[in-house]
This record gives structure tokens, sequence and C-alpha cells, in this order.
């Protein structure tokens, strides 16, 4: 798998571990999130790329106000990988399983539909991402700043369809 593949994969798990932090603020896994989302290529725009070739994340309440994460991911090239994370919207940093490019990620609450996180690997932010739900539940859109693992910027929108 290339680095910058690795790179868009490891910031679109830090959004998703950003929605499951945001969601213990409010005592509640955020109202449609729970479920499995899939990456949809067509809509989504990665630089500078590639996109993987498949993406699937599945949201699940966990106790404690928390939710667990599994990020199931096809990359352009190299072997399919599987992420794994389970954290509170606290803002506090929380560990990330499997993912090659993170190490840990930090969760902010930004409303009911919009969250923000921090995707790091050893204490090195590589990305911050903005992750919004539609107002219908049916997209969620995961948009992702930072710097590839080989240190070149990125600035990567992906688009999910609920399943």
């Amino acid at each position: 798998m290339s680095v910058r593949t690795r790179a868009v994969c490891c910031a679109l798990a830090g959004i998703l571990v950003a929605i499951a932090i945001a969601s213990t603020a409010f005592a509640q896994v955020p109202k449609g999130m729970a479920g499995t989302w899939k990456l949809n290529t067509a809509k989504s725009t990665y630089s500078p790329g590639p996109a993987p070739k498949n993406m699937t994340i599945v949201y699940t309440p966990a106790a404690g106000d928390a939710m667990t994460i599994l990020v199931d991911v096809v990359p352009a090239t190299g072997a399919p990988q599987k992420w794994e994370m389970t954290a509170l919207y606290d803002d506090k940093d929380h560990p990330v399983k499997g993912n090659p490019d993170a190490d840990s990620i930090s969760l902010k609450r930004v409303s009911d539909t919009t969250g923000e996180s921090t995707f790091k690997k050893g204490g090195k932010v590589m990305a911050v991402n903005t992750r919004v739900l539609s107002a219908d539940g049916k997209t969620l859109t995961i948009t992702s700043k930072g710097t590839t693992s080989d240190g070149k910027p990125r600035n990567d929108v992906a688009v999910y369809d609920k399943q």
C-alpha cells in the first residue's frame, strides 16, 4: 500500500473516532450515526491520491457512552486493512489498532451532525478531520486535511453512503 493511501485511510479513521468521542459529550451516539457506511468513490476526491479501492466503516454504540468503530479498507495498492477503535468524545487521545499511519485519535463534538478529530502517529498530528452527517442521515462526508506519512500535504473529501 502506498504511503499516501495509508495516510488517507488513517485520516478517515481519525474522523470516525472523533465521531465516537463526540457522542459521549451528549451521553449518546449521534442520531443516525450507528450502522454501516460504504465509501462512494465516485463522489469522493483525494489529493494527492489515490483513493482506496473500497472502504467500509461500522459504528456501534459501546458501554459507557462510547462508540466502537471498525474500518475495513482495501487501499489502492497493498493488502487489505482492518482498523478498530473504541473512544469517547472527550478531546483526549484514544488508541487506534491496525492502522499503520496512526496510533491515536482525539475527538471533539461540534454539533449533533458535525465532529472533529485529530489523528496522530507518535504524538505528531497527521490529519485534522471534519465529519458531517447529512440532514436526512443517508450521507456522511469526511474532510481530511493534513500531511501524508511521506510529508506531502493532502486534502481529501470522502463521501459515504449509509447501508
